[in-house]
């Protein structure tokens, strides 16, 4: 395959990608709607802060593990307070700087959304998509994700 050939397999794949996610994103967002549960970008804070140590990351931490605008993460994480599902915790270290810590009602509400979040992956993505190609995809986009995270700074996030 031709350099020029690479690039449009590559523009094609990048395409079905993109399209693919916006429409499972949308169904996981319907379907976590209608079961009457909070929106999937609470989802991705609760299961992120459930992943860290003891809960709890700093803004800067969490944006950047959700790949995200602070000032996005910080409208998020409001409603998460006000709902009562995150703490934000002063950073003794950095007067400025703060901790969004996970409450037990938040890893509650994580565990009740992610059967309905489930159901959409394995109806539109595991039904669709066998496991050793579920695979090359992992590895292939864990590859891409490594060199776009490399050239994508930090500090522009």
């Amino acid at each position: 395959m031709g350099k020029a050939d690479a690039a449009a397999a590559a523009s094609r794949a990048w395409s079905v990608l993109l399209t693919a996610r916006e429409y499972v994103i949308g169904q996981a967002e319907f379907a976590l709607a209608d079961a009457g549960l909070p929106p999937l970008a609470w989802y991705d804070v609760l299961w992120a802060l459930e992943q860290a140590p003891g809960g709890r990351l700093r803004m800067f931490e969490l944006a950047e593990k959700l790949v995200v605008a602070r000032y996005n993460l910080t409208r998020i994480a409001d409603r998460l307070v006000k709902a009562g599902l995150i703490e934000r915790e002063s950073c003794s270290s950095d007067g400025r700087g703060a901790f969004c810590v996970l409450t037990a009602s938040g890893r509650r509400m994580r565990a009740r959304m992610w059967p309905t979040y489930r159901a959409v992956i394995e109806r539109l993505v595991a039904a669709h998509v066998n496991p050793t190609e579920l695979a090359v995809i992992e590895e292939s986009l864990n590859r891409v994700a490594r060199a776009a995270g490399r050239e994508f700074p930090k500090a522009s996030r």
